[in-house]
């Protein structure tokens, strides 16, 4: 064998070498998947009474589409949070309610998601229903959307009640005409809760929990929610009459970024 093809081999065997080496080894781009501290938990492990709806994880809500890191149906949250709505739920269930969850821990990617949706004027293919009479250019400036949520420090949900028996909530199928949020319940979304005078995210100030317009059994039902809340350390938004936040938070000024799913509270 000539010098020049024993060089030749050398490198041939070298490269393939690498080439094997790279392929055993994991990209240094591939990064684990952030996993929930332990403080958090599915609250399905605590109190599987409590019914959920996740509509960031279906195309029925204000962007039209699954929101990014909303991998699975489940409503993850602080464990102190989830036991105060255990008791919530003991007193409810003996009036002939139920709690049920629309939105709970939010990732910041999901966050992150509204943000890009809300600066692209040209997409309100979902406007009719959830903010009608909303410019989508006033969404930053009139506090609907925002660069950070309470809902990623992980004590914070969304939620109404229902009257038992339950009702099935009919599948919401992509494309179907738009109600109205704000329009009577029998017009709206046929959502199995009871009437709260508007739908979950409905962005109008007639979900401002206090607006003196909603009354009689609307408002009833707002105070029902609200004061058996608060007896248990929820304190509500008073721009949104679904919005509660535990306090106090054991996470008050971190906001997490692992998906919502069954994997990120695994063992808790």
């Amino acid at each position: 064998m000539t010098r020049l093809a024993a060089v030749l081999r050398t490198l041939a065997m070298g490269a393939a070498t690498l080439l094997a080496a790279t392929a055993l080894t994991p990209s240094a781009e591939a990064k684990p998947e952030p996993k929930a501290p332990k403080e958090f938990v599915a609250l399905r492990s605590v109190d599987r009474t409590i019914m959920q709806e996740i509509r960031y994880t279906t195309a029925h809500n204000f962007v039209g589409e699954r929101v990014d890191g909303y991998r699975q149906p489940v409503c993850i949250i602080t464990r102190p949070a989830a036991q105060a709505l255990h008791r919530a739920q003991t007193k409810l269930l003996r009036q002939g309610y139920s709690l049920k969850v629309y939105d709970c821990y939010r990732p910041q990617r999901a966050v992150d998601h509204f943000v890009r949706w809300a600066k692209d004027l040209d997409d309100e293919a979902m406007k009719a229903e959830f903010y009608p009479h909303v410019d989508k250019s006033r969404l930053f400036a009139d506090g609907y959307i925002a660069e950070q949520s309470g809902h990623s420090r992980g004590s914070t949900v969304d939620l109404t009640l229902v009257k038992l028996p339950a009702a099935p909530t009919r599948p919401y199928i992509p494309g179907e005409p738009l109600v109205p949020c704000y329009a009577p319940q029998a017009e709206r979304f046929a959502d199995n809760s009871v009437d709260m005078g508007t739908g979950f995210d409905c962005f109008d100030t007639l979900s401002h929990t206090e607006d003196p317009r909603v009354q009689g059994e609307q408002r009833a039902n707002r105070v029902l929610l609200k004061t058996t809340l608060a007896e248990l350390g929820f304190v509500n938004l008073a721009e949104e009459w679904w919005h509660f936040t535990y306090k106090p938070e054991p996470f008050p000024g971190t906001y997490f970024d692992f998906p919502v799913s069954h994997r990120s509270v695994a063992g808790h």
